[in-house]
């Protein structure tokens, strides 16, 4: 991590469960930041608890943006979440404070600062049945019009070379231990209530927030197809394997960030940021 005078934001990444969150908030507290979400669950105001979203107390110590703010009906892409998230940086920047993005999902921090590509052309069958509606909906969730798109899609965000970038690495077996430790604090902390008023909504099962790690497997269990020992070890399961191709998906999309372990990354952060 070099050029820490120009610095101006902060990107931490990392499987589930690494502790991502609680670095941020160190972080912000110590530095005067703001969080703004990167994780693609956590903007479902609907799971708090089955996302590990931060706390209300965390929340109040600094603050934070886009958690909680979609209704799980929606299905929210990786397009609104940029125009949401730059948004949140430029508020962040004017307000003085250190924008700090915290989240798991890759293709978010990809968007932010490679950009998105334009919105692919449609096949001439299927546009006459959809463009009204189609162009409608890119206007409302982008405030651009769909030939804005076409002509050029959307810009990076944030300049690479201005953020300090890092993954917070975790030794695998000890992610696990987390993982699994988390998924029972959750349980504990009233998770199945929570996905029991999900179930109840009968949303489309095909929705992102219906697709949550933990939510599909104690939906099932809610259902009274199969007991809540093995919802329990389907969900534990299903999110060990997809920690492990988030490092994966890291190491080859976004090979130029920093690696650093828990106890080495708010170090690493403060240094690459000379504070």
């Amino acid at each position: 991590m070099t050029g820490r005078a120009s610095k101006r934001a902060v990107l931490i990444a990392g499987p589930t469960a690494s502790g991502k969150s609680a670095l941020a908030l160190a972080l912000a507290e110590a530095l005067g930041g703001t969080i703004i979400n990167a994780d693609s669950m956590q903007v479902y105001r609907d799971l708090r608890i089955v996302t590990a979203r931060p706390t209300a107390q965390e929340e109040a110590r600094v603050p934070h943006l886009l958690y909680g703010h979609v209704d799980a009906a929606e299905n929210y892409s990786v397009g609104r979440w940029c125009v949401g998230a730059s948004a949140a940086l430029a508020a962040v920047e004017r307000a003085g404070r250190l924008p700090v993005v915290v989240g798991g999902t890759g293709l978010y921090f990809k968007a932010l600062t490679r950009g998105l590509a334009a919105v692919p052309p449609i096949p001439p069958q299927i546009r006459a049945a959809v463009r009204e509606r189609l162009a409608l909906e890119v206007m409302l969730a982008t405030g651009r019009s769909l030939t804005d798109w076409h002509a050029e899609g959307m810009k990076p965000a944030l300049d690479a070379q201005a953020a300090v970038k890092l993954f917070l690495d975790v030794e695998r077996a000890e992610l696990y231990r987390r993982i699994d430790g988390r998924f029972d604090a959750m349980l504990g902390s009233g998770a199945l209530d929570e996905v029991r008023a999900l179930a109840s909504r009968g949303l489309d099962p095909a929705l992102p927030a219906m697709k949550a790690h933990g939510v599909p497997w104690l939906i099932r269990h809610l259902s009274g197809e199969i007991d809540l020992v093995a919802a329990v070890e389907g969900a534990k399961r299903d999110t060990r394997r997809y920690s492990k191709r988030q490092g994966t998906w890291f190491r080859h999309q976004l090979p130029d960030w920093t690696w650093a372990t828990p106890g080495t990354a708010l170090g690493e952060i403060r240094r690459a940021l000379g504070r």
